[in-house]
């Protein structure tokens, strides 16, 4: 089309009915082509999924945090168990105590019917291509959603219920069951109510000895804090589980691995005598876990 000199003019381009229009690749129209019904992949929609993302992991740590991991009781090897697995395994479980399923039909419930439906998941793209991606306008594939979601509920509500049938059966209780019971215990005590082990503080075993005084002269609390729970240096409290007091004066006067100079010389500066370092090794040694 022909246009007078004009630079604000909008050029309008149009086809030429002459030229035939090709049979191959077309390009798609770009997305601003649609005003408001798509957007940049980058960084528009992408932005979006991250958020939503960020959200969910939040809200996961937050709930992991505020719940810890339930831990089980102590493993008794004499108690009565009656094996069940995890609860996304509750349908198979049930699946294979079928009679078509097991005994003298194990092969067929494991590898016939599993082969058949693991065979039709991967054929399923092959055997319904249908562009329709309304679900009700694909009745068979629809269908055959359904039908598995259902035998799944189905099979897990069943394993499930036999499963408390034969606890209730052999007087046993479920061990969230008993969960629950020990965290209303506690809730009325006003103890923790969470499963988490409660690691239990370990005393100072003769707290007004006159090694105690000895211990924060000669320095020793730069490292080992004066409550003997640890700074910079391990714990002591306990150290007399796994040292005698040979071993706390070999490692007061050679020190330990690199990890803890020799401190004799320090304590003999502070002040300390070698009766002081001797009465000292003595009463850490008494340091123990259990008395």
């Amino acid at each position: 089309m022909a246009h007078e000199d004009n630079s604000k003019e909008k050029i309008v381009y149009v086809g030429d009915s002459r030229v035939r229009r090709g049979d191959g690749f077309i390009p798609p129209a770009d997305y601003t082509a649609y005003p408001g019904k798509s957007e940049a992949f980058i960084p528009n929609f992408l932005l979006k999924e991250w958020m939503v993302g960020v959200v969910v992991l939040v809200g996961i740590l937050v709930l992991t945090i505020s719940e810890p991991a339930p831990l089980g009781f102590p493993a008794n090897a004499g108690a009565t168990v009656i094996p069940v697995p995890d609860w996304y395994f509750l349908f198979l479980y049930q699946y294979l105590k079928l009679p078509y399923a097991s005994g003298d039909y194990i092969v067929l419930g494991t590898l016939g019917v599993t082969g058949v439906a693991f065979g039709s998941l991967l054929l399923a793209p092959f055997l319904d291509t249908g562009k329709e991606r309304r679900f009700y306008r694909r009745p068979i594939a629809s269908s055959l959603m359904f039908l598995s979601l259902a035998a799944i509920f189905y099979l897990t509500n069943t394993a499930w219920t036999e499963h408390k049938r034969e606890m209730a059966a052999t007087g046993q209780v479920p061990e969230d069951v008993q969960r629950e019971e020990k965290a209303a215990e506690n809730r009325a005590k006003g103890l923790p109510t969470g499963s988490a082990a409660q690691a239990k503080e370990i005393a100072i075993v003769d707290k007004n000895d006159p090694a105690m005084a000895s211990f924060q002269k000669a320095g020793c609390v730069a490292c080992h804090a004066a409550d003997l729970k640890g700074a910079a240096g391990p714990s002591l409290r306990g150290v007399g589980d796994t040292h005698d007091k040979e071993a706390i004066l070999t490692i007061i006067k050679e020190g330990s691995n690199n990890k803890m100079p020799p401190m004799y010389d320090t304590a003999i500066n502070a002040g300390l005598t070698d009766q002081d370092i001797n009465h000292l090794a003595e009463w850490l040694a008494k340091q123990k876990s259990e008395q």
